[in-house]
C-alpha cells in the first residue's frame, strides 16, 4: 500500500508544485515564501485526497483519486497579480475568490451532475487544450531564467540546461516502463539540477534554511480579500474543474468496474469544491482530480481506494516538512523550464485527445472549436487586446480559460442546443465549397420525421 501510494504521488508531484512556482515567481515571493507556499499546496492535496477517497458523509466519490492544484486556475490566478497595485495584496484577492468560488460549487454541486450534458467534449476538450497553450509561455519564460531584466535572460546556458532536461524527459518516457517511466518529470527535475551546479545557478540556500518540521499557518499571507472581478474569474475556473472531475470520474468508475452514477458524481464534486474552499485556510488553491492519476490506476490495475488515500498520507507529510518541500525551490528555472514544455503541453494535448472524440468532423463542433480556441488565444498572442477595458473587467477577459470557456459553452447551446434540427449532424469538410455541400446534401435522401 505504501510503495503504491508513493507511486501516486510521484506521478503527480510535478503537477502540484507548479501551480504555486507559477504564481509565487509572479507575485515575487522569496525563496523561503516560494518554500512554504509549495509545502501549502502539497498538505492541502493531502487533505483534498482524504475527502475523496475516504469520503465523508454524502462527499467525496469513494474511489482512487489524487486530489491536487488544478491548472485550470494558474492563468486567470496570473490575470489578478497582474491587475492588482500592490502585489501583497494579490495572494489574499486570489484565496478570498477560491473560497466563495468552492462555497458556490460546493452549495451546487447536486444540480451541477444534473447539468453534464452542457459541457460535452466539444467543450471540455476545447479547455483543457486552452489550459495546456495558456501555460506554454510560462515555460518558455521559465526556460530563459530567472530575472527577465538580468543580462544573461535568454542566454545559451539556460536555454542548454532547458533542453537537456527536456531531453531527459523524453528519453525515460521513451526507453523505461513502469514506476521510472512515471516519474519521468522527477528524474529530468533532479538531472537537470545537477547538471546545473557546475554552472553556477543551483541554489541551495532554501534547504539550508527550512525547519524539518513546520505547519503551514493559517492566513500565512494575509486575512482573504474579496474583488468581485476576481471571484466570477474564479467561479468560471470552478466551472471547468468541476467539469474536468466529472469527466475523470466517469472513466475512472469504468476503470475500477464501478461506474459513476449521478449520487456519486454529486459525491464527489462536493469533496472537489469543499477541499478548494478549505484550502485557502492553509493558503493552498483549487483542487481538482489529477487525470494522469487515473492511467496509472489502468495501468498498474491497483484499484484500492486505500493506496490513493496513503499517497495522501504522504502529501499531507510532505507539506508538513518544508524541508521536503524546499527541494522543489532548489530546481532552477531553466531546467523547470525544460520540464514543464512536457507537463504543460501534456495538458494541451490531452485536451486534443478529449476533442477527437468529439466529433470535429461535425460543422458545428469545427465552429465552436475554432471560434472558442481563437477568443482563448487572445490573451496570449495579442496581450494589450483589452487594454481599453476597465481593470476588474480585464481580470477576466486577460484570462483565456476563463473567456474560452464562457464562449464554448455560449456556442455549444446556439449550435447544438437552442432550435438544433435534425439535420445537424450532417458532417461537411470546413473548407468545402458552398456549391459542394448543396449537390451533396441534395443526392441525400430527405430524413424522416
Amino acid at each position: 500500500m505504501l510503495t503504491s501510494g508513493l507511486q501516486h504521488v510521484a506521478a503527480m508531484y510535478a503537477g502540484v508544485v507548479a501551480p504555486p512556482l507559477i504564481v509565487g515567481a509572479a507575485v515575487g515571493l522569496s525563496a523561503t515564501e516560494l518554500t512554504f507556499l509549495t509545502g501549502a499546496s502539497l498538505f492541502t492535496a493531502g487533505l483534498a485526497t482524504f475527502l475523496q477517497t475516504l469520503g465523508v458523509w454524502k462527499i467525496g466519490a469513494r474511489l482512487p483519486f489524487v486530489n491536487g492544484v488544478t491548472f485550470a486556475g494558474v492563468a486567470p490566478m496570473l490575470a489578478i497579480v497582474d491587475t492588482t497595485d500592490d502585489k501583497a495584496d494579490a495572494l489574499p484577492v486570489i484565496f478570498g475568490a477560491i473560497i466563495v468560488a468552492g462555497v458556490l460549487g460546493f452549495i451546487a454541486a447536486p444540480w451541477f451532475s444534473k447539468l453534464v450534458r452542457f459541457f460535452p467534449p466539444v467543450v471540455t476538450g476545447t479547455v483543457i487544450t486552452l489550459i495546456g497553450v495558456s501555460l506554454l509561455p510560462v515555460a518558455f519564460g521559465w526556460a530563459q531564467g530567472p530575472n527577465p531584466a538580468a543580462d544573461d535572460y535568454g542566454s545559451t546556458t539556460y536555454l542548454t540546461l532547458a533542453a537537456i532536461t527536456l531531453v531527459v524527459v523524453l528519453l525515460l518516457r521513451r526507453f523505461t516502463r513502469g514506476f521510472l517511466k512515471q516519474i519521468a518529470v522527477l528524474v529530468g527535475l533532479v538531472v537537470g539540477t545537477l547538471i546545473a551546479i557546475p554552472f553556477g545557478v543551483t541554489d541551495f540556500s532554501p534547504v539550508t534554511d527550512a525547519d524539518v518540521v513546520g505547519f503551514p499557518t493559517p492566513f500565512h499571507f494575509g486575512a482573504p480579500q474579496f474583488a468581485v472581478a476576481a471571484i466570477i474569474s474564479m467561479c468560471v475556473v470552478m466551472i471547468v474543474s468541476m467539469t474536468e472531475s466529472t469527466a475523470d470520474m466517469l472513466a475512472l468508475g469504468e476503470i475500477v468496474e464501478r461506474p459513476a452514477d449521478e449520487k456519486t458524481i454529486a459525491a464527489g464534486l462536493r469533496a472537489d469544491t469543499l477541499g478548494s474552499a478549505l484550502s485557502p485556510l492553509f493558503n493552498g488553491f483549487m483542487c481538482s482530480a489529477f487525470a494522469q492519476n487515473i492511467g496509472l490506476v489502468a495501468m498498474t490495475r491497483i484499484r484500492s481506494r486505500f493506496v490513493v488515500a496513503a499517497g495522501g498520507g504522504f502529501l499531507v507529510l510532505m507539506g508538513l516538512c518544508p524541508m521536503a518541500a524546499s527541494l522543489i525551490a532548489v530546481v532552477p528555472r531553466p531546467v523547470l523550464g525544460g520540464a514543464g514544455v512536457v507537463l504543460f503541453g501534456s495538458v494541451a494535448a490531452s485536451g486534443i485527445q478529449t476533442l477527437v472524440k468529439a466529433g470535429l468532423d461535425k460543422d458545428n463542433n469545427v465552429l465552436i472549436v475554432a471560434v472558442s480556441l481563437a477568443v482563448g488565444i487572445i490573451p496570449i498572442t495579442a496581450p494589450e487586446f483589452y487594454h481599453a477595458f476597465p481593470e476588474t473587467a480585464k481580470i477576466i477577459l486577460d484570462s483565456g480559460i476563463s473567456t474560452g470557456c464562457v464562449a464554448a459553452v455560449l456556442l455549444n447551446l446556439v449550435f447544438n442546443h437552442v432550435g438544433a434540427r435534425r439535420d445537424a449532424d450532417e458532417v461537411t469538410a470546413p473548407m468545402e465549397s458552398g456549391e459542394d455541400i448543396s449537390d451533396a446534401r441534395a443526392a441525400k435522401p430527405a430524413a424522416a420525421h
